[in-house]
């Protein structure tokens, strides 16, 4: 009885499809782009149109990107956002006495590839190799570094010039600490998958305050502009965080010509650029902070070589990560987990 009964429901649905009662939007429009390419470059022109898949009347189309509208001039878009990355474009459609939104997704990449930066070493200094190194700065000559893994994270001031930890303070042994930034006479530093940070007082070290993450779950790095915290976690984003109310205030995407890319880890800011460590690999981006960016790469590769390597190293877990700029001396101090040496040096197009 149960059957028969839901036979004919079964019967009027097939024939309610063939008559053409599927009318969502993604049955009726199909927004089609250039090329019927899904990745495209910052400041292109490409063509757009919109599929009209069952011939209806159509009276206006009009189009946004991220919720702002983009003109549409001889059947193109311009694509000039300000900021690279994931991209939602959306159509909306008015048709006979009624509309539809349609949505498709594109890359927005950078104009041009990343150029390859070498260094100069100036000078090598003692570094302490049971420092699992995750942020480092300079304030007024003086090294802050902050060292990771539970049971071993800190906060420290250093005198660079001889590796001497002029003060620490240790995290509870619950936290994996991350990067640090210092501006308006405060430490801000992050712990890993905690989804928490600390406050501290410059000048004595106090712990002041804690600040909660938003949408970016774990802390990585973290550098500052004089206005704004930029924070990584593990993804394609960095984060701006307003250092009052510590609360998201939107990101960037770094992103090069080719792809969306997922791992800068320690960051510094330096006259509108920052400086991220690559997870995990020896080498450093150079990503435009306002668009996102990756104009450039640094190969560290050498430098591994010129540490000591303790017999408990792993290849992944004991890599460069850590850089600071020196404003006075204009040069970057870059060093590793777990390295015995912190090394000065000059950047240069190789």
């Amino acid at each position: 009885m149960t059957i028969l009964k839901f036979f004919p429901v079964c019967l009027f649905l097939m024939l309610f499809m063939a008559c053409g009662g599927d009318n969502t939007p993604s049955s009726l429009f199909e927004i089609q782009l250039q090329g019927n390419s899904k990745s495209f470059q910052q400041n292109q022109n490409i063509s757009v149109s919109l599929k009209n898949k069952k011939d209806k009347t159509i009276e206006s189309v009009t189009y946004s990107i991220d919720g702002k509208e983009v003109p549409v001039n001889d059947g193109k878009i311009a694509l000039n956002m300000p900021h690279l990355g994931d991209k939602t474009l959306k159509a909306t459609v008015a048709y006979e006495d009624t509309s539809a939104e349609i949505v498709t997704h594109l890359k927005l990449l950078a104009p041009n590839a990343p150029e390859i930066y070498t260094y100069e070493i100036i000078k090598e200094y003692p570094h302490d190799n049971k420092a699992y190194t995750q942020g480092l700065e300079f304030h007024n000559d003086t090294l802050y570094e902050s060292t990771g893994k539970k049971g071993r994270s800190s906060l420290r001031k250093v005198d660079f010039k001889t590796g001497e930890v002029l003060q620490q303070v240790d995290l509870d042994k619950t936290y994996f600490g991350e990067g640090i930034t210092i501006l308006n006479s405060k430490i801000y530093m992050l712990t890993w998958r905690s989804g928490l940070g600390f406050i501290y007082d410059l000048k004595t070290l106090d712990k002041i305050d804690n600040f909660q993450f938003g949408d970016s779950k774990e802390g990585w790095g973290l550098t500052n502009d004089g206005k704004k915290l930029f924070k990584s976690d593990g993804t394609e984003k960095i984060w701006f965080l307003n250092p009052e109310t510590l609360v998201e205030e939107g990101h960037i995407e770094t992103v090069t010509n080719k792809s969306i890319n997922d791992s800068a880890n320690e960051l510094e800011y330096v006259n509108g650029k920052i400086y991220a460590n690559v997870y995990q690999k020896p080498s450093v981006m150079i990503i435009d902070a306002k668009s996102g960016a990756i104009e450039g790469v640094i190969n560290f590769g050498g430098l591994s070589g010129k540490v000591t390597h303790h017999a408990t190293w792993s290849d992944t877990d004991n890599v460069l990560n850590g850089i600071a700029y020196h404003p006075e001396r204009q040069t970057f101090f870059v060093t590793g987990k777990e390295w015995d040496k912190m090394f000065e040096v000059k950047i240069q197009k190789k």
